[in-house]
């Protein structure tokens, strides 16, 4: 493991999950907030441009159901929705009849989907419900509205604002009356607002409002977007960590019907509070550092509070609160510490704690302010997740593993397991009945396709790779790579307490550098005291113009002196850098491992080309696209894009550029873009005749932006190279993150599907020109297929091609001699853009543009 690979984003520890906050399934007011309210869909979901090419009647139905409805309870705001609609493959013409391509081998397969087997045949009715007077609390307006089930029936979703019935009342307004436990009167008016057939969209997103109903009935809690069990929990008391078993479920329209794509999650909760967090944090810095040190460690954390099991993002510390301050609740005023005793039966212990900030985002059902922050005793809440610490101990996330890490047969078990549960339950039998829907008891089964391997080329060489661990770094040993600059002026900087580790470290690379043609001379040896200023004057004092390379020998895996080596051979003096820890160089039995691993880094860092893949397409020019949010210097987003220079896809330009918050991240890029493009023309004195956009870093619902945005943007930078250039583009929408399982049975046994299994049928989307595939081999749990969407496309190449040439592009990765998971210039982009966003802050220095000087 080399320095940079030890700078893992805080990203995954803190800020992961959105949750929304207060609104949703309160009963009453959160402490310290004014009345909940129910809030309209916001966040990442709401985009700019113009709507996708719906009806009008589709229009008026997502307007009605999308914008104005809270569709489901807390965390309600569902993945892909945001999607459905945006038909892009209806301009495509050559996929508009099929979309399917025809090579590689044929595999069967199952998938983590269950059919809908029989949809509900009633039209659903969606009424808009009004209280005079305005009742704010929601469980209030449910109780009062569930009086007349007479009226209403028993088969109705509600959700403080909107109600869903499936069938139609006698008139299109009606009027109730209740009375509330005081004796006020209230006239309740349910006005008819839309008819929807089975059909639509807003009744697809019903379906899961259903199914999360089912959920509960099954004891599950809601955490963030999915449910968990909290009454089996899995122990691992000598961490102090305990996982609750949990699912992620979303019901949509796929190829050929509406099924249920279902998941196993776990929830990592730790057994400590933030109060024993705050303690230990005191103890470690004393009272001087400990305010600075604990906001830096809490804010942006999200917590779960266990009497509510609901989860809130720490957005600031009121350290001038405490428990005995009050809040309004309705007309009187309460302290924390009375409100949790008459409330939840708790008594807090330590009454000076200072309080929690989480701020509520969502919107009331009237279009108002958002209610108050939510105050939180730290003695109440528990953290979620893993820190950084702990993702370094190899016995934490071991044991971890042995839980969470399911092989395909336990995964499928699980699923089996899980759907059984709910045909079995009495219960959920009869809630599904009443809507008319019942699922598949069995897994998806489906066909995919396994595409042949691809030969690696390397200088005067080639060779193939095991298909099944798709991985050749044995196979390139003593072969000369393609090119490799010589290696005659650079530096080796290192401490006292590390010299012999420095030494180590120089024979080797001495030894393992000429069999793959890296001519190297002796580094010029720069010893620095072991502290961040020491190190960086040794740099200002030893690094000049004529330095090719720069190798830190760094004792510790601390993230500020890494930064500094960073900013200062990025910005101010630019220069490839490789860092590398000394526990790295402590092992003498991979030292020569290591040693290659570094050398073939360094190459590549001063534009050498290590190996290279067959890429039939001429002119081509790749780009890869990715996003980093920093946190660090106020939120600003950080765009990376990567873009081929030449034929064979082993040179790249790179460009980073930092956008303030609100920006949109491609007007910075669309000069990017401009940049690349002039590069590659200087390199081959011809622009390319065919341009491929991988746009990796999308979020949830945030296609919109792609399709009628971003695409715009990358046409203008191709016309600001001339009126009369117009070459062929494509952008592919790369997603990661998804639910999408495959499973094969290979020797009698579920098992993982082999690298390079491409699946373009059953669980894609009618309205894309979408496939998955799987190009990695893993050797613990499931691997994780990845999705491409091409959202544009006026190449007109084939499903096959582009397929193959997303599966060609895997392999070029020169961090790791072996397939990935993303086409290489996305990953390159993503190293880019978590360099700038977590060590830099700043946008490299032009000078590295042609290198990649990130990895």
């Amino acid at each position: 493991m080399t320095g940079r690979a030890r700078a893992r984003s805080r990203g995954r520890a803190r800020g992961q999950e959105t949750p929304i906050l207060g609104a949703s399934q309160a009963q009453e007011a959160q402490p310290g907030t004014s009345a909940p309210t129910e809030g309209k869909l916001v966040g990442r979901g709401r985009q700019k441009g113009a709507p996708g090419p719906f009806s009008s009647e589709d229009v008026v139905q997502i307007s009605a159901g999308f914008q104005q409805v809270r569709l489901g309870e807390r965390g309600g705001r569902r993945r892909d929705f945001h999607d459905i609609g945006i038909n892009t493959r209806q301009a495509m013409e050559h996929v508009k009849e099929s979309k399917c391509g025809t090579t590689g081998s044929l595999i069967h397969l199952r998938s983590n989907f269950f059919r809908i087997l029989s949809r509900p045949q009633w039209v659903l009715y969606q009424y808009h419900v009004d209280y005079k007077p305005q009742m704010e609390s929601r469980r209030l307006r449910t109780a009062l509205l569930f009086q007349h089930e007479e009226v209403i029936g028993s088969a109705r979703s509600f959700d403080g604002a909107q109600l869903f019935l499936p069938r139609r009342l006698h008139s299109k307004e009606t009027l109730l009356y209740s009375t509330t436990k005081n004796g006020e009167k209230v006239q309740i008016t349910v006005t008819l607002t839309n008819e929807l057939p089975p059909t639509s969209l807003v009744c697809i997103q019903f379906y899961n409002i259903i199914f999360r109903k089912i959920l509960r009935i099954l004891n599950m809690q809601q955490i963030g977007r999915n449910y968990y069990n909290p009454n089996d929990p899995l122990n691992i008391p000598q961490h102090k960590l305990t996982i609750w078993p949990g699912y992620a479920t979303t019901i949509l329209q796929y190829e050929s019907s509406i099924m249920m794509c279902t998941d196993v999650s776990h929830k990592v909760l730790r057994s400590e509070t933030v109060l024993d967090f705050m303690i230990s944090l005191r103890h470690r810095f004393g009272d001087q550092r400990f305010f600075d040190i604990c906001a830096k460690e809490l804010i942006g954390l999200v917590v779960l509070t266990k009497y509510n099991n609901k989860t809130y993002r720490i957005d600031d510390i009121a350290w001038d609160h405490n428990p005995n301050n009050t809040f309004n609740r309705g007309d009187t005023e309460i302290s924390f510490m009375a409100y949790f005793k008459s409330q939840y039966n708790l008594d807090i212990k330590d009454t000076q704690q200072a309080l929690l900030v989480s701020y509520v985002k969502r919107m009331g059902p009237s279009g108002g302010p958002p209610p108050g922050p939510a105050m939180l005793i730290p003695e109440l809440c528990y953290l979620t997740g893993l820190t950084d610490k702990m993702r370094d101990d190899r016995n934490i996330m071991k044991d971890l593993s042995e839980h969470t890490r399911l092989s395909p047969e336990q995964r499928v078990g699980r699923l089996n397991r899980f759907v059984s549960n709910i045909q079995r339950n009495a219960d959920t039998q009869a809630e599904l009945d009443k809507w008319g829907l019942s699922f598949d008891n069995e897994l998806l089964a489906l066909n995919g396709r396994v595409l042949t391997g691809e030969r690696i080329f390397q200088g005067s060489r080639s060779y193939d790779y095991n298909p099944w661990t798709p991985e050749w770094s044995r196979d390139m040993r003593g072969v000369p790579l393609i090119s490799a600059p010589a290696l005659n002026n650079w530096l080796l900087f290192y401490t006292r307490r590390n010299s012999s580790e420095a030494q180590a470290l120089l024979q080797s690379l001495g030894k393992v550098s000429p069999p793959v043609g890296i001519r190297l001379q002796r580094a010029v040896m720069v010893e620095y005291e072991d502290n961040q200023e020491s190190l960086l004057r040794a740099m200002q004092y030893n690094v000049g113009p004529q330095t090719q390379m720069v190798v830190v020998v760094l004792s510790s895996n601390r993230k500020d002196k890494y930064d500094s080596v960073k900013k200062y051979l990025c910005v101010d003096c630019p220069v490839p850098s490789q860092c590398v820890l000394s526990r790295t160089l402590s092992r003498p039995q991979a030292l020569m491992t290591v040693a290659t691993k570094i050398a073939l880094q360094m190459a590549c860092k001063m534009g050498g080309e290590l190996w290279s893949v067959e890429i039939p397409l001429k002119q081509l020019m790749i780009v890869g696209i990715d996003c980093y949010h920093d946190i660090v210097a106020g939120k600003r987003s950080v765009g990376a894009l990567v873009a081929s220079l030449n034929q064979n896809m082993t040179r790249w330009f790179s460009k980073c550029v930092l956008q303030h918050k609100g920006q949109e991240i491609m007007d910075g890029l669309k000069n990017a873009l401009s940049a690349a493009l002039k590069s590659y023309l200087k390199f081959n004195n011809c622009l390319p005749s065919r341009i491929v956009v991988y746009r990796d870093g999308v979020g949830d619902g945030q296609l919109h932006s792609i399709v009628n945005y971003e695409v715009s943007q990358i046409m203008d930078s191709i016309k600001s190279m001339g009126t009369d250039y117009l070459p062929k583009l494509t952008v592919v929408v790369v997603k990661k993150r998804i639910n999408t399982r495959f499973f094969a049975h290979i020797d009698g046994k579920v098992s993982n599907p082999p690298p390079g299994t491409v699946v373009d049928m059953e669980v894609t989307r009618p309205e894309w020109f979408d496939f998955f595939i799987v190009s990695q081999s893993v050797n613990l749990g499931c691997v994780t297929p990845t999705h491409y969407n091409v959202v544009y496309d006026t190449s007109g190449l084939k499903p096959d091609h582009m397929q193959r040439l997303t599966y060609k592009l895997c392999h070029m990765y020169y961090n790791w001699q072996g397939i990935i998971r993303v086409p290489a210039p996305c990953q390159y982009a993503h190293k880019l853009a978590f360099l700038v966003g977590q060590s830099i802050h700043k946008e490299p220095s032009m000078h590295l543009d042609d290198y990649l000087f990130y990895l």
